[in-house]
């Protein structure tokens, strides 16, 4: 089990996050029982009382099943899991999982339009000026980053108005997995966050309260760079199956 000595500024959060990314990574299977608390702190270098608050949050996220009296085994985290898993899932072993990232890319073209659409429904018109606002400041600027910012920014505003948890919970998970990979992803992503006049008339459409228009206006911002990202994935995909 190549687990390591943890760091004592954190003990339970780093002895979580490793046992979380032995699960993920495959490290343990499912159904597979974890070695004891006194193993699991002996390996790690930390206290027993560490180890069984570190286990104790796996077992909320329902990734663990605990039995009081007998082992405590590793649920299969595709069935259990939730969409925090999302960013541990997409860098595994410091490298991007291409399906996790196709994934991402799918989901987003298919709940984008359709947020887009309760937002037209619910937004109303001071909703208008504040995507107005972030279009403008989208507009103002050619940094590929900066440009990314406000894009989210543009997204937080239509899924609030949205006003749907499941979908705004889905932002979160999304946007966190997505955030660290800014930079690298700023070439890729040129394509839709320089096209301003596409937000504007997702922004206009939204505003007038009509959200057919409003659906199709957010397939047409969505769709080109995710395109351009599904043939890079599929491509990334191919180099790594090779021998």
């Amino acid at each position: 089990m190549p687990l390591q000595p943890v760091n004592r500024r954190s003990v339970p959060d780093e002895v979580f996050d490793q046992v979380l990314s032995e699960v993920v990574d495959g490290g343990i299977g499912a159904g597979e029982a974890l070695p004891s608390e006194r193993r699991l702190a002996e390996v790690l270098g930390v206290s027993r009382p560490a180890v069984r608050e570190a286990l104790q949050r796996m077992a909320q996220t329902r990734l663990l099943d605990v039995r009081h009296g007998g082992a405590t085994t590793v649920r299969d985290f595709r069935r259990y899991g939730g969409l925090d898993l999302l960013p541990r899932l997409l860098v595994r072993r410091g490298e991007l999982d291409p399906a996790v990232a196709r994934s991402i890319l799918e989901a987003r073209l298919v709940v984008g339009p359709g947020v887009a659409a309760l937002a037209a429904e619910r937004g109303g018109p001071a909703l208008e000026v504040l995507l107005g606002e972030t279009v403008d400041a989208l507009g103002g600027t050619d940094d590929g980053v900066e440009r990314q910012l406000h894009a989210l920014t543009f997204w937080d505003h239509v899924v609030d108005a949205a006003d749907s948890m499941v979908f705004r919970l889905m932002f979160n998970s999304l946007r966190a997995a997505y955030e660290p990979a800014l930079v690298a992803l700023a070439p890729l992503m040129a394509e839709e966050v320089g096209q301003v006049g596409a937000y504007r008339l997702l922004t206009a459409a939204i505003g007038a309260g009509d959200p057919e228009t409003a659906r199709a206006a957010a397939d047409r911002v969505l769709r080109p760079a995710t395109t351009s990202l599904l043939t890079a994935l599929a491509a990334l995909d191919a180099d790594q199956d090779r021998p």
